[in-house]
């Protein structure tokens, strides 16, 4: 015990010390604003205290199927008003929250069901085949289904037996929920490829979503009540926290089923919408769309892109149609962005191939991450602010996860040495900037999205005609990257481009399967190694397959 009289008696009591939970946001809004509306989709819309009202029938109602503290919670949707919710209704009740990738194939999504425990899933018509065919994969014992019907969708096909609106309309809207316990308590579970293609199941606390959810305000700058357009899947890192983010922000949501750009300029202009989030692919679209779909917009609109360092022609496309663009970096294990390029005003006056290289850095810690910084992984020392010597990017602080389900050895690897390894080689650049400079080795990112390629490789593998195979990303103009395929067949097969892409198409989610396939050796070394550095180079200068 401390002899300091500043240790004496000033402990934590319940009129100083409040758990952490970006649910206190919700109730804060609801509070103040009950009147101010909240969502948006298509013809429907919820006030604050309208939508806190069925965040908690939501609640109860899971609790009357059963749903304990520690529980999980599937959502398979896209970003609808019941996306918005689940992520306030089901960790009121102390479960947590599985947003699933509804990019993803039956089988990656069975896999995630049996491995974080789903005891209810909640669905959309749109995925009905690709979930009935997950629930028959399954191993463990099968989720509750749910299904939200959608007036914005035509099909009404249904995998479960209760419907959404029915299951809250049997809910208490004035259910006593409570914060959790501990703020370290678990509030959703996200999975991640990374670098393998054994997904990882990432588990955020109510502290790093709350700071996180604070911080997307205060690093973005955004203002109060902003109009917030969901380009960015509800899914991904839980939209980056901003369904926190919006609530401690007295925002709007507008939701959006899926990314289409006239209807994007459309809700820009109805709704006067002031911020949206999204990969460079969204960004490009919404440039080189006709400039007659951009009529009528004369206000800014703030976006944050992420994904891959953004090129100056997006950067200076951006700013051309009035949208303002700031460059945040950070991985599902970090809620999201946990880093920032921020801008400073003398850089408004570079020419724009010289902005564009400031603002396309992964830049500063986010105002609630303690550090992010370039590390020797073999000494674990930072390296010199050169801009030359290559490091790995490693975060420490509030904005990482709590580590990774059910697997003590990854979790133990990726904190290793007190700061948690980002797997992504970079620079420290002299002004204390950081830029990578090499993604992970085997992992694609193409429209945001993380592929592992030994996820890729391993299905190659399972035609009767392929020997060997690397898969490596091409450079791609729309999708950033795509997966190429180098196959070495056995000697007498015969197997076309096509019977490859067929073959993988029953296997990988579409987005997964190779736009590119060539047949020839691969260059190997003494010991048998694929140099798949030699086939990066290759695939530079290869022409994509559609």
């Amino acid at each position: 015990m401390s002899n300091s009289p500043y240790d004496q008696g000033l402990g934590k009591n319940p009129a100083n010390y409040v758990p952490l939970s970006p649910l206190s946001f919700l109730e804060r809004s609801a509070y103040i604003y009950p009147k101010r509306v909240a969502v948006i989709h298509g013809d429907r819309s919820f006030t604050w205290a309208e939508h806190y009202e069925r965040c908690r029938r939501l609640a109860s109602a899971l609790v009357q199927q059963g749903v304990k503290r520690g529980d999980t919670v599937a959502v398979m949707l896209p970003n609808v008003p019941a996306m918005a919710e689940v992520h306030f209704g089901v960790p009121m009740v102390g479960a947590v929250l599985n947003t699933l990738n509804t990019r993803l194939d039956a089988e990656a999504i069975a896999f995630q069901l049996d491995h974080g425990e789903a005891k209810v899933l909640i669905t959309d018509p749109e995925f009905a085949a690709i979930v009935s065919r997950a629930l028959e994969l399954m191993k463990g014992p099968k989720p509750l289904v749910i299904d939200t019907l959608d007036p914005e969708y035509p099909s009404t096909e249904r995998c479960g037996e209760i419907e959404y609106e029915d299951l809250l309309a049997g809910g208490d809207p004035e259910f006593a929920w409570s914060l959790p316990p501990d703020e370290w308590d678990a509030i959703s579970l996200n999975y991640t490829s990374g670098t393998t293609g054994n997904p990882k199941g990432v588990v955020y606390h109510h502290r790093g979503a709350y700071l996180n959810a604070a911080s997307n305000i205060i690093s973005w700058g955004m203002p109060q009540h902003a109009v917030y357009l969901w380009t960015l899947p509800m899914f991904h890192c839980n939209g980056w926290c901003f369904p926190w983010t919006v609530a401690a922000n007295a925002g709007v949501n507008v939701c959006l089923r899926k990314v289409d750009v006239a209807l994007i300029y459309e809700l820009i202009r109805k709704h006067k919408v002031s911020h949206l989030c999204g990969a460079p692919i969204v960004h490009g679209m919404l440039i080189n769309a006709p400039e007659g779909m951009r009529a009528g917009i004369d206000h800014k609109v703030s976006a944050l892109i992420a994904g891959a360092a953004p090129p100056a022609a997006i950067i200076e496309g951006m700013e051309r149609i009035g949208f303002d663009i700031t460059h945040v970096y950070g991985l599902t294990e970090t809620y999201g962005p946990a880093a920032v390029c921020a801008k400073h005003p003398e850089w408004d006056d570079l020419p724009i191939a010289n902005r564009a290289e400031r603002n396309g850095r992964q830049g500063v810690r986010y105002h609630m991450q303690e550090a992010i910084t370039v590390i020797n992984p073999e000494t674990m020392e930072p390296v010199p602010a050169d801009g030359e010597t290559m490091g790995e990017v490693m975060f420490r602080g509030n904005l990482v996860m709590k580590g990774y389900l059910k697997n003590e050895k990854a979790t133990q690897e990726a904190f290793a040495g007190g700061w948690f390894h980002t797997g992504d080689l970079g620079v420290m650049q002299p002004d204390g900037y950081v830029k990578i400079k090499d993604r992970s080795k085997d992992v694609i990112i193409s429209g945001g999205e993380n592929i592992s390629s030994l996820e890729v490789e391993d299905v190659l593998y399972r035609h009767p005609a392929v020997m060997t195979a690397a898969v490596v990303a091409k450079p791609d103009p729309k999708w950033g990257e795509v997966p190429a395929a180098y196959i070495e067949i056995k000697e007498g097969a015969q197997v076309t481009a096509e019977d490859i892409i067929a073959h993988c198409r029953e296997h990988l989610a579409r987005y997964k399967v190779p736009k590119y396939i060539e047949f020839c050796v691969l260059p190997k070394t003494s010991t048998g190694k694929i140099q798949k550095f030699v086939l990066r180079e290759q695939a530079k200068s290869a022409s994509a397959i559609e």
